[in-house]
């Protein structure tokens, strides 16, 4: 995997394609960038597309951080150390609230905003926070049964689970933290950028309602509810 130093600390990322689009994407809570595989071959004929580990995830160094403001500053200084211009910003869960808090706060760098299992507020269940502070291969189990629907194959669920297991609890743990912090609702309005919101039909961590309260309250926004996927809407179809 290539790497781009930010802020002193080695990014590692997947690149595939190329073409006038570039298309970065952020992944959820304790992964990395493997969540987005079928997006890198499906449409590397479309666009360049990149998915970048955030600190403490994957191969990247550092630590991971306990605050989505923090996450968003390091794909901000990524999209710029690696000369990207305007980009179309894809988020999945965690990685969706990073996404929208660089919409916020730098509308410069993105050309568009794809939202994937997320919400304009992440709550989480603190079943998930008992788990894996106990037991942190049984609260990798929990997240990944509420993860998917069940019609998904039990190979991708096996691979989510060991990338969240291959992830430090704490880091983990942190990530948790930073979701159940997050809250942009009564901001989320303001986002200009071009908006597709997507969510499996199935999903429980960030249920449908979510993402139609993103496709209602950001102007222009399309929605896009995926039939037979969970959370991991972009593993399952």
């Amino acid at each position: 995997m290539p790497v781009q130093v930010v802020d002193g600390i080695e990014i590692h990322y997947v690149e595939t394609g190329g073409g006038g689009t570039t298309l970065c994407l952020v992944h959820g809570a304790g992964g990395n960038a493997q969540v987005w595989m079928r997006q890198l071959e499906g449409l590397a004929a479309a666009a360049r597309v990149i998915a970048l580990d955030l600190p403490g995830h994957g191969e990247s160094k550092g630590d991971g951080r306990r605050r989505i403001e923090d996450y968003a500053r390091v794909v901000r200084g990524f999209i710029r150390a690696a000369g990207l211009g305007p980009v179309v910003l894809g988020g999945h869960s965690m990685g969706g609230a990073v996404a929208q808090t660089v919409a916020l706060e730098h509308p410069e760098l993105l050309a568009g905003l794809v939202l994937v299992g997320t919400g304009a507020r992440l709550r989480v269940l603190p079943r998930i926070f008992e788990l894996l502070a106990s037991d942190y291969a049984e609260g990798c189990a929990f997240v990944n049964v509420l993860g998917f629907s069940r019609a998904a194959s039990q190979a991708l669920k096996d691979g989510a689970r060991a990338a969240m297991l291959g992830t430090r609890p704490s880091v983990t743990i942190g990530d948790f933290a930073a979701c159940d912090a997050f809250d942009v609702m009564p901001r989320v309005g303001t986002i200009r950028a071009p908006v597709l919101a997507i969510c499996g039909e199935d999903d429980q961590l960030t249920p449908p309602k979510y993402a139609e309260f993103l496709a209602t309250k950001i102007p222009g926004a399309r929605l896009l509810l995926v039939e037979k996927a969970g959370h991991f809407v972009q593993l399952e179809q």
